[in-house]
């Protein structure tokens, strides 16, 4: 990363302890924070190392445990306004009979209320980027900056008769194409957006589309983000035709630049060597798919082919909730649980796939950690709960196996994204949470008819 090491620090954060999400999850205690003017972190080390404070500087003192945000990796946020419909339905027919047809009602006001209430209960959480891919991007884009979220937001791209009303996928490229150009890959204070193409899949999309959505992402360095291998019988035609879903992206061109796969549960041996040549990442969703009967990715495999993976909450209607601490549980117990090995993932491995692994598997250098260079968007947990009655004195790995297993989205107190507090106390700074929860209310009306 590049920084400027002439802009005077603006604030500093101290609190008994740190976890920076360094690759080797490394604790430190007595622990300073330096953010400088930009909203980019200059220093996270002990507090006896810290450079010099200067007189005006903001200091805030954290009775807690500071971390990186916590990285969402793949989600469909605005369909908070769908939770609990079709809940007891597999995937395609949820899809078929319940969300695609109540999407088409959707106007740029539902999604903008959608996506608001998603960013108050993702900061809630200790959530400050996600990764989305859904319609009416521009909607999502005034909803994030209202709350002051950071997002990934990647316009669906899909072929289906139930939503043409949205444009065709030519229309939608050529979109995404213009905007790129017209407003930059980043924008926003603190470079908070950052615009994907979101292709939704192989199976609802002709290989034409998915080798221009590559050829365009290419062009602009941008991110592709896509569903890869949920379900058991969604790409029978395409594994027939090709061998796998991967094979075939590798085919168009599509594993050349970057590209995130979502899911991936059902990937073969030569599907994840095939990710690893290629630095495919991988946005593991064990909630979605553990309610869907979807199945579980292979995870162990993943992560020791050396594919960056992260954690994805999916749609808060297929999960029902937008909570990746909860992720970063299951994520743990169902690598234990399938591979009969205690041992499988560490509640090291788990916290870093919840950060620094979700800036990964984004081909993102400037998330997911507390390190000088990287944005300030760091979480504020209250250990003023039984999670830590023990006290933070207890050795390193008992403290990282309470965050972990204990503590949950219930300890995030304070949230800045880009230096800048956006959740005080559990409540957000920017807007009224009951105000969005009412907005949220109203269009969730309009979106079931």
């Amino acid at each position: 990363m590049v920084q400027n090491a002439d802009m005077p620090t603006a604030l500093r954060l101290h609190a008994p302890m740190a976890l920076p999400c360094d690759p080797d999850c490394s604790v430190i205690r007595d622990a300073v924070v330096d953010v400088d003017g930009t909203g980019r972190i200059t220093y996270c080390g002990p507090r006896r190392g810290a450079p010099e404070r200067p007189h005006d500087v903001t200091v805030r003192e954290c009775g807690g445990i500071l971390l990186p945000g916590l990285i969402n990796a793949h989600a469909h946020s605005p369909m908070t306004l769908l939770r609990g419909m079709g809940a007891d339905l597999p995937l395609l027919r949820w899809l078929n009979e319940v969300i695609f047809p109540a999407e088409a009602r959707l106007r740029p006001s539902d999604v903008r209320a959608g996506m608001e209430l998603g960013c108050v209960e993702m900061l809630r959480a200790g959530v400050t980027t996600s990764a989305e891919m859904y319609f009416i991007t521009e909607s999502m884009v005034e909803a994030t900056l209202a709350v002051g979220s950071r997002a990934v937001l990647a316009t669906a791209v899909i072929d289906t008769p139930a939503l043409e009303a949205l444009g065709g996928w030519r229309g939608a490229v050529e979109g995404i194409d213009r905007w790129i150009d017209a407003d930059g890959l980043r924008f926003g204070p603190g470079e908070r957006i950052e615009l994907a193409y979101g292709p939704h899949s192989a199976y609802l999309l002709p290989p034409e589309a998915l080798q221009t959505i590559g050829e365009s992402a290419q062009q602009r360095g941008a991110l592709v983000h896509t569903h890869v291998a949920e379900t058991v019988g969604e790409d029978a035609a395409q594994r027939e035709e090709y061998g796998s879903v991967p094979a075939l992206l590798d085919k168009l061109g599509l594993l050349e630049g970057r590209l995130i796969a979502a899911h991936g549960v059902h990937l073969s041996d030569d599907d994840i060597a095939l990710f690893a040549r290629r630095g495919v990442g991988v946005a593991h969703c064990p909630g979605s798919n553990a309610k869907l009967a979807s199945g579980t990715a292979r995870l162990v495999e993943l992560l020791r082919a050396g594919i960056p993976v992260g954690l994805g909450t999916d749609g808060p209607s297929s999960n029902d909730d937008l909570d990746l601490w909860e992720e970063v549980q299951l994520a743990g117990l169902l690598a234990r649980t399938v591979t009969g090995d205690a041992t499988a993932l560490s509640a090291r491995s788990a916290l870093l796939a919840a950060t620094r692994g979700g800036a990964e598997a984004l081909h993102r250098d400037d998330l997911g950690a507390l390190e000088p260079g990287r944005w300030a968007d760091i979480v504020h947990l209250d250990v003023d709960n039984p999670a830590f009655a023990t006290g933070l004195d207890a050795p390193d790995e008992q403290v990282l196996s309470n965050v972990v297993w204990a503590a949950g989205s219930r300890s995030v107190r304070d949230v800045w994204v880009a230096g800048e507090e956006v959740l005080n106390d559990r409540e957000p700074t920017r807007v009224d949470r009951r105000t969005v929860q009412a907005a949220a209310r109203t269009a969730a009306q309009h979106v079931r008819g």
